[in-house]
């Protein structure tokens, strides 16, 4: 569902996000504490047919990207020489491939799981790094990542698995587009698929009620999966689990007198809702979840949901009108902190830890220059904080893919 004119107000995007996600708009009755409802049905997400590539990046962004830095024009020269100065660029790149990558809490153990995640960003690296440059030696060494992988890779466990899987699982289906579908010389992409299928996709597709960064990242991961195996029934599920936990992970106050709660989480009571909240009991506006946790995790749980939302867009489905009052309020609130202003005392006892990390672009990006809508220290943050490069977990060089890319 594409809307061309969102930009003149967030009256339209925030009556879509009610009708297509449920969201009541009467405050009496959307704060009230109750058994979990599943959003309303909103009829197939999968496009009849798929883009390609088209998972986070499409190729009219690439070739912008590829023009602005053959061009040397910033910020995306810069943000292009960092990446390629990082070791995820780099052609002597050894895979470490295991059978079973096994994550406990925190990665602790941590038996593959640092290299299973730094290995499908290199992959999205050097997939990037052949699309710009058009060198297929950097293509070859995305290939043959990938292909140790597949040939390997039999199960994630122990604790973290979930989230250990969403969170390679959203960074394979990058590389895997762009090397599939603009070089083409992968013989054994369909081992790559059943990699994906088989050990990735029944990970994720189901959800979690752990923090909702959870299941955000392996919602982004189903999705982007489901892309490249051109499975809707999948696609189809992942995005109804977007539009179940984005409402329950950034508070509006159009949602009342207290959060939403997603389908399945068991939050019954105005208790259980504050604890899962990190124990906040004050609403504002941009609220996450996790934002009295700390930052970071909060920035995992936003670039997720724009992550989806560019992905959405790229497949023909436009879910950013949906998000947008939400998304912009999320980016709005945490920015406003970054940036130096004091955190008042009823936001999480008047201290906020750690920061966001490297996750604004692609959403302001959508919001900002896309849809029209004033964001005044999301952009303070995000030319404060360029070029962007990589979390190490599943955000890469989005300076590069989304800074003022219109398409």
């Amino acid at each position: 569902m594409r809307t061309g004119t969102i930009g003149r107000g967030l009256g339209l995007a925030a009556a879509l996000a009610a009708l297509l996600t449920g969201i009541s708009m009467t405050p009496a009755s959307a704060g009230r504490a109750g058994p979990d409802a599943a959003p309303a049905a909103a009829g197939a997400a999968a496009p009849a047919s798929f883009t390609h590539p088209g998972v986070l990046v499409s190729r009219p962004q690439l070739d912008f990207v590829r023009a602005k830095v053959q061009a040397g024009a910033q910020p995306w020269k810069s943000a292009y020489d960092q990446m390629m100065a990082s070791k995820y660029a780099s052609l002597g790149r050894t895979a470490k491939p295991r059978a079973v990558v096994e994550c406990g809490s925190y990665s602790n153990p941590n038996n593959g799981c640092t290299d299973e995640r730094e290995d499908a960003i290199a992959a999205y690296t050097l997939s990037l790094a052949w699309y710009i440059t058009q060198d297929s030696r950097y293509a070859a060494k995305a290939v043959e990542i990938m292909d140790a992988w597949s040939a390997v890779i039999r199960d994630h466990t122990n604790s973290n698995a979930p989230l250990q899987t969403g969170w390679a699982g959203s960074s394979w289906p990058r590389a895997a587009e762009i090397i599939k579908y603009t070089y083409g010389d992968w013989p054994d992409s369909g081992r790559f698929a059943t990699m994906l299928r088989d050990v990735y996709l029944p990970e994720v597709i189901n959800g979690s009620n752990s923090n909702g960064n959870w299941e955000l990242s392996m919602t982004e991961a189903a999705i982007g999966i489901s892309v490249f195996l051109e499975d809707r029934a999948s696609y189809d599920k992942a995005v109804t689990k977007f539009r179940g936990r984005v409402p329950a992970y950034i508070y509006v106050t159009e949602d009342g007198a207290l959060p939403k709660t997603a389908p399945g989480s068991g939050l019954d009571t105005r208790e259980k809702i504050i604890n899962y909240w990190q124990g906040q009991s004050t609403f504002m506006n941009g609220l996450s979840q996790e934002t009295c946790r700390d930052l970071t995790h909060t920035g995992y749980g936003i670039s997720a949901i724009s992550h989806i939302a560019e992905t959405s867009r790229i497949q023909g489905q436009d879910l950013y009108p949906e998000i947008a009052e939400r998304l912009r309020h999320a980016l709005g609130l945490h920015a406003t902190y970054q940036v130096g202003n004091p955190v008042p005392p009823n936001l999480c006892g008047g201290s906020l830890k750690d920061s966001l990390g490297p996750v604004t672009e692609v959403g302001f990006n959508a919001l900002r220059n896309r849809m029209g809508i004033a964001m005044t220290n999301t952009a303070t943050l995000t030319e404060r904080q360029r070029p962007a490069g990589s979390n190490n977990l599943f955000v890469a060089w989005e300076t590069l893919t989304h800074a003022d890319n219109p398409n």
